[in-house]
């Protein structure tokens, strides 16, 4: 029987109700003829409330407990589904990450998917039974340990099981109908995708939209599994993620995301190898550098500018100040208050004129431009956090995404 994969987020699987009426979901799947394997999320902000609770322990948990308190979560969720599909008469097995053979590296908290053995998966299938996974999670097979995926890591559970099974296409169901051209939160007029390619919504993923984890529309691209993203309140179709689009977009969407900080090295010496001083050391400890500017040297000496998450801003302050001391540097500056916009489409490559529209954009709503990035399908501007929102509704105005290759002669 051809498989079908689904993932449910935590609002989907968030009560009692909510997880009914997703093992309803999988039964009209199930008695369609498709073998059916679900992934689960944690119920609700069940997660948030285990990190605060660890909080409330220790101000500096230990990682590998971290991840044995985190991986509870899922296993409440996947046990609570398996029951309620055996009372639909549906037979089904629940199976942790390590159980369904999720085999990662030793990155507690931030583990990466090395391998999916999946026997027992698989086995299970071949029995007749709906295979559910606790998705987040996995096990390093060298030590043994449980460890966690990071945030969003149910959806990479999900589509690497799809890969590994060799499933036509990977279901991802939340509380939203799809993959929009902005946060409809703040664009009231924002457009529900019909479809993405995967370089577009990995560029939305790493710029702030939260719908996909980047690492599950990775695994999509590389071993070619399509990804529907759709509501788990509603039977409408959602987005689809797939290799290419029926038309080429110029812009399909405007990305924002406000979980950055800026660190700023003041007055470097400009001479060969400082810029290497400086992330060579970020990277060793594994600090995640997005956005880079070096402003022109004056009196032989230079500014560097780059952007991280403020999960990681205490550790890249503290390695820029010693980097600081050591070249002879003036100072070293951090800035919380800053927000990302990013104007995402993969036509823009071919259409010249789309930097400077964005930036007149912006501009013309008063909102000054910090640092940019740029790749061939992406800008990014780093703006004030108290612009973000206006930035992205200017740019929402001036585009109108999706912004299709047929329109521009019109």
């Amino acid at each position: 029987m051809p498989i079908v994969v689904q993932k449910y987020g935590g609002s989907s699987v968030a009560d009692p109700s909510r997880i009914k009426a997703v093992a309803d979901r999988v039964e009209a799947a199930r008695r369609a003829g498709n073998d059916v394997v679900v992934v689960v999320s944690a119920m609700g902000k069940t997660t948030d409330e285990l990190i605060s609770l660890a909080a409330d322990i220790s101000a500096n948990p230990p990682p590998r407990e971290m991840d044995m308190l985190l991986t509870a979560g899922e296993r409440i969720s996947m046990a609570l589904l398996a029951m309620a599909l055996e009372v639909r008469d549906i037979p089904a097995v629940s199976y942790t990450g390590s159980q369904a053979g999720i085999l990662t590296d030793s990155a507690h908290g931030g583990a990466k998917i090395k391998e999916i053995t999946g026997h027992r998966v698989r086995d299970s299938l071949a029995e007749g039974k709906v295979v559910i996974v606790a998705g987040f999670q996995g096990v390093d097979p060298d030590s043994k340990e449980v460890t966690t995926l990071g945030r969003g890591g149910s959806d990479a559970t999900a589509v690497a099981l799809a890969a590994s099974l060799g499933a036509d296409a990977c279901e991802i169901y939340t509380d939203v109908d799809g993959v929009f051209t902005a946060d409809p939160r703040i664009v009231t007029e924002a457009r529900k995708l019909a479809e993405i390619s995967f370089d577009e919504m990995l560029e939305m993923s790493a710029s702030g939209a939260g719908v996909l984890m980047s690492r599950s529309v990775e695994f999509g691209r590389r071993f070619h599994i399509p990804i529907h993203v759709r509501s788990s309140m509603n039977d409408q179709e959602g987005t689809w993620v797939k290799e290419t689009t029926m038309e080429q977009a110029i812009i399909s969407g405007i990305a924002h995301d406000r979980s950055e900080a800026k660190v700023s090295v003041n007055r470097l010496p400009d001479r060969p190898g400082v810029a290497a001083s400086v992330f060579t050391p970020l990277a060793e400890a594994d600090v995640n550098v997005d956005m880079i500017v070096q402003n022109v040297s004056h009196d032989g000496t230079t500014d560097i500018s780059f952007t991280v998450p403020r999960a990681q801003v205490s550790e890249a302050e503290r390695i820029a100040k010693e980097v600081a001391a050591q070249v002879g540097a003036e100072s070293v500056d951090v800035d919380l208050g800053v927000g990302k916009v990013s104007l995402v489409g993969a036509g823009m490559k071919s259409h010249p004129g789309i930097a400077a529209k964005a930036f007149s954009a912006l501009a013309a709503s008063d909102i000054n431009i910090e640092m940019i990035s740029t790749s061939t399908i992406r800008i990014s501007c780093v703006v004030r956090s108290e612009h973000v929102e206006r930035a992205v509704q200017a740019l929402h105005d001036a585009f109108d995404p999706p912004m299709i290759v047929e329109e521009v002669g019109a």
